[in-house]
């Protein structure tokens, strides 16, 4: 007869009293700050699975000059960057979060509670430039192999190990960048072929309008009219500006742009008068830059001002060029010109046709996610399986024992070159299925959920549908971080799956009055040991 299951205790609510906010004074406040921290907190949990003093010294080998102001410390920057993306907010919010939470700035290294930002939310921009995608692939995969060889090790705190290194932070901060030392013994020495491999590619979206001719042109026009604005000098160019009918082509513009259904026939007419006018303006840059060099007067633009410059005139090249042909294709085609290097990615998907952002390929790995590579032009993923074994084997010194991977990528080059490698390669045969097993190689429905998993993880709950950055490097740095906060949630998790399912087992046994069996059964790492 089967025990009955027992219903967990449910904690009643706090029985607080109503008061006025008229009565609530902070000078009486009663504060828990004099009590310690739990060490049941996510923050402190993970502060403790990060090995920062092989962290800390990459940021700061950034900063190569002893003169000036020293860098603010290594482990507040990493450590914001990883608030921020944990929980998917704005830069102005990851500052006040960790100006209220204490876990927080425990989790950053701080000694003791303060109502002070760790540094400027506009921060946030330089840190992200200096912080480029190499850098923050080198230190996701220091805390992934720290975390694994930890995880294996077992038998230390991670708390109490997190506050010695808290400790010996600012005696290190000056070493060179330390990676972790693995022991090879001769048996792993001899292995050429291990793990499974799981391959696949997405696009990350950038935070854009969403772009047609009609609105790039209209935009450029507009950027153009500005440009005009700052070049006129009225001693150079007369008393009366240029006419540049800004008024007319914005009316233009917004009578086709608030009609619900417009004709093809509307649209060409209306992008032919947007790029004339834009014409014109370009015209009128060009007159007035070269009037200013003769004159000898300094050219008031910057060089954001430039960029925006030769960004407006490659637009205007790449939509006459379309308009006068009549195609809807270009090589290099700019979708916005706040962020020209943004490109169209066709993924042929059922609700998105087209992606524009950045396109990635990962390599998924015991739950562990690697950017192989890392493109804001399309490319096809079937020619860059093989360099992604290498780095493969690169990364751990043997190649994998089997990779799954999508049809694209099992074409006969590839198959032909892993087959010599020695890997098994599953995926879909090329040709008609015969009776003798052909099919046994093929993938089977479910396999590759993890990868996918993964993807949906990462755009559902940490923005990677979305990337809000506005700088090419930033917009890398950012996808990088978000890989490092999934590789550290992953750690999280396989570091205290163990310990939860023993504790499963365990109230099981005592459940079906088996009390007799050994504690330390249910504590092994490959839970393959049986009660004798």
């Amino acid at each position: 007869m089967q025990a009955k299951p027992m219903r967990p205790k449910r904690k009643p609510a706090l029985k607080t009293k109503y008061i006025s906010p008229n009565q609530l004074r902070l000078v009486g406040y009663q504060t828990p700050y004099e009590q310690q921290l739990t060490t049941e907190n996510r923050w402190v949990q993970l502060a403790g699975m990060i090995p920062w003093d092989n962290l800390v010294p990459y940021y700061e080998q950034l900063f190569t000059s002893k003169e000036g102001r020293p860098p603010i410390n290594g482990r507040v920057v990493i450590g914001a960057l990883i608030i921020k993306h944990y929980l998917n907010i704005t830069d102005r919010e990851t500052i006040l979060q960790i100006r209220e939470n204490m876990f927080m700035q425990y989790f950053l290294g701080y000694s003791s509670f303060t109502n002070e930002a760790p540094f400027s939310s506009t921060m946030f921009v330089s840190i992200r430039e200096r912080m480029n995608l190499d850098l923050l692939n080198k230190i996701t995969e220091v805390v992934i192999q720290h975390g694994e060889k930890g995880r294996i090790e077992g038998g230390t705190n991670t708390v109490n190990k997190d506050e010695e290194n808290h400790k010996s932070d600012q005696d290190k901060s000056a070493q060179a960048p330390v990676e972790e030392s693995v022991e090879i013994n001769e048996e792993e020495a001899k292995i050429t072929h291990q793990g499974r491999m799981i391959v696949d590619a997405t696009v990350a979206p950038q935070n854009i309008t969403y772009p047609t001719d009609l609105k790039l042109i209209n935009a450029a026009r507009k950027k153009s009219e500005e440009l005009i604005d700052r070049l006129y000098h009225k001693a150079v160019h007369g008393n009366q500006k240029v006419r540049t009918y800004r008024e007319i082509a914005k009316k233009k513009f917004i009578n086709l742009a608030k009609k619900k259904n417009k004709t093809a026939k509307e649209i060409y007419k209306a992008n032919g008068q947007q790029i004339r006018y834009l014409k014109r303006n370009v015209s009128y840059i060009d007159r007035y830059i070269k009037e200013l060099r003769e004159s000898n007067i300094e050219i008031p633009l910057k060089k954001r001002h430039w960029q925006y410059l030769e960004t407006i005139q490659e637009v205007h090249r790449q939509q006459w060029e379309m308009h006068h042909t009549k195609t809807h294709r270009i090589d290099n085609r700019i979708v916005n010109i706040h962020q020209p290097y943004v490109r169209p990615i066709v993924r042929g998907k059922d609700s998105v046709k087209v992606e524009f952002g950045s396109k990635l390929q990962v390599t998924l790995l015991n739950g562990y996610s690697y950017i192989d590579k890392l493109s804001w032009d399309p490319f096809n993923e079937g020619i860059t399986l093989l360099s992604a074994v290498e780095q493969y084997k690169n990364k751990f010194g043997f190649y994998p024992k089997e990779i799954l991977a999508d049809k694209i990528y099992a074409n006969r080059a590839n198959r032909s070159q892993l087959k010599l490698l020695g890997i098994n390669f599953k995926a879909k045969p090329l040709g008609r299925p015969s009776q003798n097993g052909a099919l046994s190689n093929q993938v089977s429905p479910g396999e590759r959920n993890p990868i996918e998993g993964k993807f949906g993880q990462a755009k559902v709950a940490y923005g990677l549908d979305n990337i809000r950055a506005k700088l090419q490097t930033t917009s890398e740095s950012w996808i990088a971080t978000i890989f490092l906060v999934l590789n550290l949630l992953n750690l999280v998790r396989r570091s205290t799956l163990l310990p939860n399912l023993s504790q499963i087992l365990q109230s099981i046994a005592r459940s079906l009055f088996i009390n007799r069996v050994p504690n330390y059964l249910f504590y092994t790492s490959s839970l393959r040991a049986t009660p004798k």
